[in-house]
């Protein structure tokens, strides 16, 4: 019985049950936890040493209302940054901005007394009215809370808060969550105190601005008879600091909590069918998903799910060296595989673009001149001809769930794309990326085929349509010239979980398929596998003898940003070995009989020999 065509199963479809799903079941998890947080700091916020109990059974109406406010602003913030679209750093940090005055708001609201409104009454005029002063204290904890907003949308972006990183060891998730928590509890203090101190010195030198907008806006009086907080009497409130810093923790952790959640959610790992009974549902299964141009995060989680089936699952690895019925072809192990060498292709181009940049200090070297650097590697790729590789110079898209760009797809990049564009744009990153200066004598013209005008992106944790957060060019004004040969290292193989996904899937069922493949379906892309690892390597090696491209990045004390990137080139490496390894101890000297080139055979040579 053939199902209807209104029963086929779209893309969209795939996607909104997979990842909207845990966005949406993250958002959940978030919001329940939030009467534990919002307890605590009711806990924390109103203990008083000699009424303790009254204190805290006295607040019980503000922590229901608190905990409504807060679980509102929590789904609103999930939603717009992590499922609506953001065009720009600026509304970027507005929204975060209003997020954090509106949990301060609730927070001064919880702890009341001097911090509880705006407006209080301070004396009476001459005709005996109540005059109503401004409460600078009020307006103090809601400054805070923009300021905390602002730094953490601003220290979001330069500490790749947004960069989500799928895990090379998978956890459960309540594992995971328990053993994340005590870091996230530590960022939050650590950030909080940071935050306060920063802002008690900038309200200090610029505090009276908006004290006297606002009390002039609102016609509120300023109380002379109180010590102003822009004084340093004033800031050196110990009540003040402390309300200050335990607010700051509470918003921090309840942002930081839903940031983990998110990731651990999200990157979960997701099994797809390999084949289906169906027709209409053929676009849910693990070839079309490794296909996947317009959400990169579907095209990750089915490279996981590549990598776990190709080690722990042999039914569904008999299911990819089937032949299709009726016709007899192996359709599912020719898309997988297409797939794979595309993907470690594209990286192989990617390095070696980067070289011929770096080697010409920055410029695109001349079309002979890159032509004779790829002379010996020639014969290589003609091995893998029938490889589908990039050839169109290519933009990539600010968030890892979308990838077009003007109408082209893209395959996985990786993040930092610098934004030329933009005004804090240097003419040594225009270079790095391929985009010359107007006034340049290389401006208009493209002198190696090779180059592509490739820049790397931040991988974000939107969940956007259309996301187009230009987050990375922030970090140019953090990076030096010195320090720029090794954020360009790092950028290139930001992305390179997937490339290890590829390379573990593909090893392990080139390897299986020795006692496994039926039909000998692997056997017809043996030699284009074999060709596409060696020309990897070869790239790898190079780039691995360029300044920088070794040292380790400096690991920083606290930060929720997450920096596995900085080292995914040397996983890279060894994944790349450890495949070829798992490829020429299965096969061992059948690989003679292989029809590859010369020198790569001497390579395998070396692996065979357990020399490399």
């Amino acid at each position: 019985i053939r199902r209807t065509r209104s029963a086929r199963t779209h893309p969209r479809l795939v996607y909104f049950q997979v990842v909207i799903w845990r966005a949406v079941a993250s958002i959940a998890w978030s919001v329940l936890l939030l009467p534990v947080t919002s307890a605590v700091f009711v806990l924390l916020s109103r203990f008083s040493l000699f009424h303790p109990i009254h204190n805290i059974f006295s607040s019980k109406i503000y922590l229901l209302w608190m905990c409504k406010i807060i679980s509102f602003a929590i789904i609103a913030l999930q939603v717009m940054l992590n499922i609506s679209f953001f065009h720009s750093f600026c509304v970027h940090s507005l929204v975060y901005c209003t997020m954090g005055m509106l949990v301060m708001w609730c927070a001064s609201v919880t702890i009341g007394g001097r911090y509880s409104t705006l407006g209080i009454p301070c004396r009476q005029s001459e005709s005996g009215e109540v005059v109503t002063c401004l409460n600078e204290y009020h307006l103090f904890l809601l400054l805070a809370g923009a300021f905390m907003g602002y730094s953490h949308s601003f220290l979001g972006v330069v500490q790749n808060m947004y960069y989500v990183s799928f895990q090379p060891i998978q956890q459960y998730k309540y594992p995971r969550f328990k053993g994340c928590l005590p870091m996230v509890l530590k960022c939050s203090v650590i950030q909080s105190l940071y935050s306060a101190r920063n802002f008690a010195a900038l309200y200090f030198f610029f505090g009276y601005v908006p004290k006297t907008w606002i009390s002039s806006t609102l016609h509120l009086q300023i109380d002379s008879s109180l010590q102003p907080l822009d004084s340093l009497t004033g800031l050196l409130d110990f009540s003040l600091l402390y309300h200050l810093s335990i607010s700051g923790t509470f918003l921090y952790f309840t942002w930081y909590l839903t940031v983990l959640l998110f990731r651990i959610y999200v990157t979960e790992a997701y099994s797809f069918p390999v084949q289906s009974t169906f027709t209409e549902d053929a676009e849910q299964c693990l070839p079309k998903v490794l296909a996947e141009t317009n959400t990169l995060v579907m095209k990750f989680l089915a490279l996981q799910d590549l990598a776990l089936l190709s080690q722990h699952s042999l039914s569904r690895r008999l299911e990819v060296f089937s032949l299709s019925q009726p016709g007899g072809h192996p359709h599912n192990w020719n898309a997988i595989s297409r797939e794979c060498m595309s993907l470690l292709s594209e990286l192989t181009q990617r390095l070696l673009a980067h070289q011929d940049a770096v080697a010409s200090n920055g410029r695109v070297k001349s079309q002979s001149a890159s032509i004779d650097t790829r002379s010996a590697s020639s014969s290589s790729s003609e091995d893998v001809a029938e490889t589908p590789r990039l050839s169109v110079p290519l933009r990539t898209p600010g968030s890892v769930f979308t990838s077009s760009v003007g109408g082209m797809h893209s395959a996985l990049t990786a993040p930092f794309t610098p934004d030329v564009d933009s005004p804090f744009s240097s003419p040594a990153i225009r270079r790095l990326v391929g985009q010359q200066e107007p006034r340049s004598p290389w401006f208009g013209t493209v002198q190696s085929p090779h180059i592509m005008r490739r820049g790397p992106k931040l991988w974000s944790a939107s969940t956007g349509k259309t996301a187009r957060l230009k987050l990375s060019y922030l970090h140019k004004m953090f990076s030096s010239n010195v320090q720029l040969p090794e954020a360009s290292s790092q950028a290139l193989f930001a992305d390179s979980q997937a490339h290890i996904w590829a390379l573990q899937g593909l090893s392990h069922l080139v390897a299986a398929s020795f006692s496994e493949d039926q039909f000998g379906v692997v056997q017809t892309t043996l030699p284009s596998i074999l060709s596409c690892l060696v020309v990897l390597l070869e790239a790898v090696d190079r780039h691995f003898k360029l300044p920088h491209a070794s040292s380790k990045p400096v690991r920083t004390v606290c930060s929720m940003g997450d920096s596995t990137y900085k080292t995914l080139r040397f996983a890279l490496r060894a994944a790349l070995k450890t495949a070829i390894y798992k490829i020429t101890t299965t096969f061992g000297e059948h690989l003679n009989a292989v029809n590859i080139s010369t020198e790569h055979r001497k390579r395998l040579q070396q692996f065979l020999e357990f020399k490399e």
